[in-house]
């Protein structure tokens, strides 16, 4: 480069992207195994400018790993899944699965409604049928290799991104 100034200079913590609506996108999954899933959620919850994630069962957010996000994001603890997502849908929520199933459509594909409950499987398990029972859609992530489908947490961010990118500002 001979000293040349490059037009890319690292930018580290760069001020949030301001939305003009608070985010109406409200995850929620059952008891998890792992907290380390449940904080990379929180974590990515509060990178999209999300408010609101629902666990359940024994969870605790490992804040190490969540960081700042809880800061912004509310973690309610209830005890189980389906009654929560009776009281979501109650209060207008859509209710949309993350998993791989019979009917699901790709994420790549699906348009979200703005008011949506993103419902993220167990880890090992995914979503029982009664949960699915209970959903308006299920959308899945395509896979090109193996293994044959993302971690929880990982799926989860990708899926927060993608209704990120369909309601930018909120």
């Amino acid at each position: 480069m001979g000293g040349a100034m490059s037009r890319f200079q690292h930018q580290r913590h760069k001020p949030p992207t301001r939305l003009l609506h608070p985010r109406a996108l409200v995850v929620a999954m059952p008891p998890m195994n792992s907290h380390v899933n449940l904080a990379r959620i929180v974590r990515a919850a509060g990178c999209c400018g999300l408010t609101r994630v629902v666990a359940c069962g024994n969870a605790r957010v490992d804040r190490e790993i969540a960081r700042d996000a809880m800061e912004q994001v509310t973690v309610e603890i209830h005890r189980t899944l389906p009654p929560t997502l009776k009281s979501l849908r109650a209060e207008g929520y859509r209710l949309v699965g993350l998993e791989q199933a019979t009917g699901s459509v790709l994420l790549t594909e699906y348009a979200f409604a703005r008011e949506t409950v993103l419902v993220v499987g167990h880890e090992r398990q995914g979503l029982t049928q009664e949960v699915l029972d209970l959903l308006d859609d299920v959308v899945e992530i395509p896979i090109f290799g193996r293994p044959e489908s993302h971690n929880a947490a990982t799926a989860a961010a990708i899926a927060m991104y993608e209704y990120c990118r369909q309601f930018p500002l909120g």
